[in-house]
């Protein structure tokens, strides 16, 4: 399994390839400083269709690639929050302006992919859950975020879109989901690190081995001092440890395991 964050500024994508080459990609957030773009990046890279596309948050810098991306490649299985309709979405996207492209897209995606898979796809030995705050319990849609844990041999994950402290706290509330915290290794901030994303309590649960941090800047300096006292350090180079890496300094973050296999990050990877 290979998993790369990658460099997007102030958005997300990660690109995570199974042991049998099928295709998860959450959210297809750009980068357009760089020019990346995963609707190009994929198919360059030996990838024919996205098996599931995760939608984290429906915000722009999640969704900002999305036209191209259908456009380029085939979508099997769209997974998201369903509690809100597309209907209602729209309106609630509407308050702040006009909607975008790519977020006419992603709600048009929403509003196709209604009908149960007769055949998920497989992703080998990759346990995949999502949980995620009900509408109209929450309004935001930050806080109605898909959060998702990845388990592969012994590996969790979790990638947590732009959930905020209340969303946290309310997901708390649920025994499953303190459960799946504990085992969590690789923890990304949600809301790019930003302070509103940081719940302590959740730590409460959840002992990571190192925070990545997908964002363009640091906005507040707390973004590392907040996340990395809550982490148990990843051996690096020259003996050292790290607690926090960031798409900002390190660039993509490649994330691989095989089974049996230590777990290797990498950053700055192509």
């Amino acid at each position: 399994m290979t998993l790369t964050i990658f460099d997007v500024g102030q958005g997300f994508c990660a690109y995570l390839i199974a042991d049998n080459r099928n295709v998860i990609l959450f959210d297809c957030g750009q980068n357009s400083d760089t020019g990346f773009k995963p609707s190009q990046y994929l198919p360059t890279h030996g990838c024919r269709a996205i098996e599931e596309f995760i939608l984290t948050n429906f915000d722009q810098d999640h969704v900002s690639d999305l036209p191209d991306l259908m456009g380029n490649l085939h979508i099997q299985v769209f997974r998201r929050n369903r509690s809100i309709t597309p209907e209602q979405l729209a309106k609630l996207k509407l308050e702040s302006g006009p909607l975008t492209a790519a977020m006419q897209s992603a709600i048009d995606l929403h509003r196709r992919y209604v009908e149960p898979v007769a055949n998920p796809p497989s992703f080998g030995i990759i346990q995949l859950e999502s949980y995620c705050n009900n509408y109209p319990a929450f309004n935001d849609t930050n806080n109605l975020s898909l959060v998702s844990f990845l388990d592969y041999d012994r590996l969790g994950i979790i990638i947590p879109g732009d959930l905020e402290k209340d969303g946290w706290l309310a997901l708390l509330k649920n025994q499953a989901f303190r459960d799946r915290l504990s085992s969590v290794d690789i923890f990304v901030a949600s809301h790019h690190g930003r302070e509103n994303g940081y719940c302590p309590e959740i730590f409460q649960y959840c002992k990571p081995l190192v925070v990545i941090i997908s964002d363009k800047e640091i906005m507040h300096d707390t973004q590392k001092s907040l996340y990395g006292q809550h982490a148990s350090g990843l051996p690096w180079a020259g003996g050292t440890k790290r607690y926090v890496l960031t798409t900002r300094a390190d660039g993509n973050i490649r994330i691989t395991k095989m089974p049996g296999q230590s777990t290797q990050i990498t950053t700055g990877v192509t």
